[in-house]
């Protein structure tokens, strides 16, 4: 894993909002599955508190990552804890639109369903 996923990955499993953020550029847009996208650094803080607050958890493994100039993406594994203690794993892709060493554009491709079944 190169050192920038393992620095994102860590803010998100720390559920580290300000550290996630300072990954964004202030206009960024944001896209968490098939939720709608979110747009500037405020409001993306205000959906991923949220969605840190719905989870007890969560520990990402990155299985490959790619780069070209103005774009990263990768391919792994999220293990989430719930709010009971159990555990889920699901895949998940992100795709990332580089502005210089700032992310402009987040796309998470990924199925919560899982995470929230009964």
């Amino acid at each position: 894993m190169t050192d920038w996923w393992k620095r994102l990955f860590d803010a998100i499993d720390r559920k580290d909002t300000a550290a996630f953020l300072s990954f964004l550029a202030e206009d960024a847009v944001f896209q968490f599955g098939n939720a709608p996208p979110v747009r500037g650094r405020a409001a993306i803080g205000a959906a991923v508190s949220g969605f840190f607050g719905a989870i007890g958890g969560s520990q990402h493994q990155l299985l490959r990552d790619f780069s070209g100039p103005d774009a990263r993406a990768c391919q792994g594994e999220v293990s989430y804890t719930r709010l009971d203690g159990s555990t889920v794993t699901v895949p998940f892709a992100n795709v990332l639109v580089m502005r210089g060493e700032l992310v402009a554009g987040y796309h998470i491709y990924i199925d919560l369903t899982p995470l929230f079944a009964a």
